[in-house]
C-alpha cells in the first residue's frame, strides 16, 4: 500500500550517538519527510547532522533530568505541531537503522487492524558477532509473533491512541514502553508484534561493565513496573522482580550466613547456581554452547538486577529522583 506523504511522521531520540545517528537519519529522511530528532544534551555534532539531513530538531533543557520517555514526548509534541495531519508516528532510537520496507509494512497492518494501536517487528543487533553482550541483546529482541503486552523503543503507533493516554510517563528512567502499552491496552487497544524486519540496533557493548549497567537498569525497571502495576490484572514484572530478589539477593544472603555457621553446608548450597545454569541450558531449544553462555549471563544478571531493585526502593523511600542509567 502507498503511504500518503502526510500520514506518517518519525520521532528519533538520541544522545551522543555519532555515526549511529547519521545511519539512522539516512535510513529515514529519504522515505518520510516528517522527521523530528530530539537531542538529550549531546556534546557531539548530533544536532548539526540532523539539521543537515532535513530533520526538525528539539534540544531538551539540560537542567531537567533526561529520560527516553521525556524525549519521545517532546518529539511527539513537536511533530504534531509541525504536521497536524500526521496519523501515525514511528518512534526510533538513534542507534537504530530502519529497514526500508518496515514503515509501509507496519502502516498496512495498522490500516487493516483498527483496534491495534502499536505495532513492532523484529529488531536485530547490527554486530552480534562483536561481543557476547551484543549477541545477548539480539536474542532479547527476538520476542514472540502475535498480540503482545508491550513493544520496545522502536514501534509505529496511532497518534490518536498516543494522545488519548497522554503519551509516555516522562519520569520513568527505564521500562517506559511497557508502561505506555499497559495504558494503551487498558484503553481498549491492542499491541502487536508482526513477522517483519524492523530495525538494526547497535548496542555497542564490548565490556562487561556496560552489560552490567544495562542489567542494573533492567532491575530498576522491574521494581518500578511492579510498584506501579504489580496488582491484578497486570501483575506487571512481578515474576521478574521476584526472580531478581531470590537469585540476586536472598540466596546469596543465606549462603553467606551458612558459610559462617556451617562452611560445608554453605559450599553445598552454592551449587544451586551451576545447577540452575544447567537447568536453563537444557530448558533452551538449542541446548548448545550458546545456550549455556546465555544461561550463565542470565544468572549473573540477577545480581545486577537486584542492585537495580535496591536502587529503586531506596530512591522511593528517601524520595530521591534517579538519573538515567547509561551503559554506552
Amino acid at each position: 500500500m502507498h503511504i500518503p506523504p502526510a500520514t506518517v511522521g518519525v520521532v528519533i531520540i538520541g544522545r551522543n550517538e555519532g555515526n549511529r545517528l547519521i545511519a539512522c537519519l539516512d535510513s529515514l529522511v529519504s522515505l518520510i519527510p516528517q522527521v523530528v530528532y530530539v537531542d538529550s544534551g549531546s556534546t557531539d555534532n548530533s544536532l548539526i547532522e540532523a539539521v543537515n539531513r532535513g530533520a526538525h530538531t528539539v534540544s531538551l533543557d539540560i537542567t531537567q533530568p533526561f529520560t527516553a520517555a521525556r524525549a519521545r514526548n517532546a518529539g511527539f509534541d513537536k511533530l504534531v505541531k509541525l504536521f497536524p495531519s500526521v496519523e501515525f508516528v514511528q518512534f526510533v532510537d538513534g542507534d537504530c537503522v530502519v529497514n526500508p520496507k518496515w514503515i509501509s509494512t507496519a502502516y498496512d497492518f495498522l490500516i487493516g487492524n483498527a483496534k491495534v494501536a502499536v505495532v513492532c517487528g523484529r529488531r536485530r543487533e547490527l554486530y552480534p558477532q562483536k561481543s557476547i553482550y551484543n549477541d545477548l541483546c539480539d536474542h532479547e529482541w527476538n520476542t514472540p509473533i502475535g498480540e503482545a503486552k508491550a513493544c520496545g523503543g522502536d514501534a509505529l503507533m496511532r497518534v490518536n491512541a498516543f494522545k488519548f493516554v497522554d503519551g509516555y510517563k516522562a519520569s520513568l528512567i527505564a521500562g517506559e514502553e511497557p508502561e505506555l502499552c499497559i495504558r494503551i491496552r487498558q484503553a481498549g487497544y491492542a499491541v502487536w508484534r508482526i513477522d517483519a524486519e524492523m530495525t538494526l540496533h547497535d548496542a555497542g557493548m564490548t565490556k562487561f561493565s556496560q552489560w552490567w549497567k544495562r542489567a542494573v537498569r533492567a532491575g530498576y525497571a522491574f521494581a518500578e513496573g511492579a510498584y506501579l502495576y504489580g496488582s491484578a490484572p497486570e501483575y506487571h514484572w512481578v515474576a521478574e522482580s521476584k526472580r531478581s530478589w531470590v537469585w540476586g539477593f536472598v540466596i546469596p544472603l543465606i549462603v553467606l550466613f551458612m558459610l559462617v555457621i556451617h562452611p560445608l553446608a554453605g559450599c553445598i548450597l552454592l551449587l544451586i547456581y551451576p545447577l540452575q545454569i544447567l537447568r536453563l541450558t537444557f530448558k533452551s531449544k538449542q541446548k548448545n554452547k550458546e545456550a549455556f553462555l546465555e544461561s550463565i549471563f542470565m544468572i549473573i544478571g540477577k545480581f545486577a538486577e537486584a542492585m537495580g531493585q535496591i536502587k529503586f526502593w531506596c530512591n522511593l523511600y528517601f524520595k530521591q529522583k534517579s538519573s538515567i542509567i547509561e551503559y554506552k
